[in-house]
């Protein structure tokens, strides 16, 4: 029996430069495309109007909405936090201190601990955070991981988050008037109103993978 050798070969290199090849001749006479317009909107919102879109479209999303100002913020994460019954809330690093002042002594604050396990975390009952920026026509929260925001798993793993948006300096209108304002080399979450999942059937379930209940506190300065 003698040995044979069989050779299979595909497309090879000399058919792709052939078609590259035809292609550049196609063009090599065709003008250079010209630069794209950029005069469209950047938003469709009115800046008097974008405090009252964000709140209408968080809770669009399920997300629970409140207002106050810097004076009344401590006593609403208080009774929040209360109401929600919470035995534990977790607090980033650089949360101001009189956010939390009118936590009751029950409640268990939990520093947050970058060896913590999302084991760990998961027995958390609540987070408290601030956020980057808020953005009205998608009623988005931007977090960034600043200190007062903390790091990306303490605001998914947690079944209750509380993120307090100072307005109306962190609202903005729109997409494209955020990302000016965000920083691209930090880990960002975008988060609009709670997590939610929907099957083929659409019956929606909360909390798949991130909080079940999200509560925005809208602070005037």
């Amino acid at each position: 029996m003698s040995d044979a050798k069989v050779t299979v070969t595909g497309p090879g290199t000399g058919s792709r430069e052939r078609m590259l090849a035809r292609i550049r001749a196609a063009v090599a006479d065709a003008p250079e495309a010209p630069e794209p317009a950029r005069d469209y909107l950047d938003t469709h919102t009115a800046d008097s109007g974008v405090v009252d879109l964000l709140a209408e479209n968080l809770a669009d999303y399920r997300a629970l909405v409140h207002r106050t100002d810097g004076a009344g913020l401590p006593a609403l994460v208080g009774r929040l936090l209360t109401e929600r019954g919470a035995r534990t809330v977790l607090v980033p690093p650089g949360l101001p201190a009189p956010w939390l002042a009118a936590v009751p002594d029950a409640v268990a604050r939990i520093e947050d601990d970058p060896r913590a396990t999302a084991g760990e975390l998961d027995t958390v009952d609540s987070v408290v955070t601030g956020c980057a920026l808020a953005i009205a026509e998608t009623g988005t929260l931007v977090l960034d991981g600043s200190p007062d925001q903390g790091r990306r798993r303490i605001t998914l793993i947690p079944d209750h988050h509380i993120c307090v948006v100072r307005v109306p300096d962190q609202v903005v209108a729109s997409v494209p008037r955020a990302m000016p304002r965000i920083v691209p080399t930090r880990a960002l979450t975008w988060i609009s109103g709670p997590s939610a999942t929907s099957d083929i059937e659409l019956d929606r379930v909360e909390g798949v993978h991130g909080p079940r209940t999200l509560e925005v506190i809208l602070v005037t300065e």
